[in-house]
């Protein structure tokens, strides 16, 4: 906080700004013409979080995408500093 914030009052940020926004809107981005299908976070017995991000099971063969599945999670990585896993949700 700087020396004027009682003059200023404190801003809210807003939703697209967060950091949980953000990283969402990349995941949407990254995952290019498929759609996600639903997200889990699983938490393991050491405290590492790792987020499986399921795919929608009819663009399985659209674009060749179970062969970009492990540069997903690697891109991801490299953006967001978060692991994930990429799957295609059952039919």
């Amino acid at each position: 906080l700087d020396k004027n914030f009682r003059r200023k009052g404190l801003k809210i940020r807003p939703r697209s700004r967060t950091l949980t926004s953000v990283h969402e809107s990349i995941l949407e981005d990254l995952v290019g013409p498929t759609e996600i299908f639903g997200k889990r976070t699983r938490i393991s017995v050491d405290g590492t979080k790792l987020l499986k991000v399921m795919l929608d099971p009819k663009d399985k063969d659209k674009n060749d995408v179970e062969a970009k599945m492990s540069t997903f999670s690697a891109v991801y990585k490299k953006l967001t500093n978060k692991e994930a896993v990429f799957i295609f949700a059952e039919a």
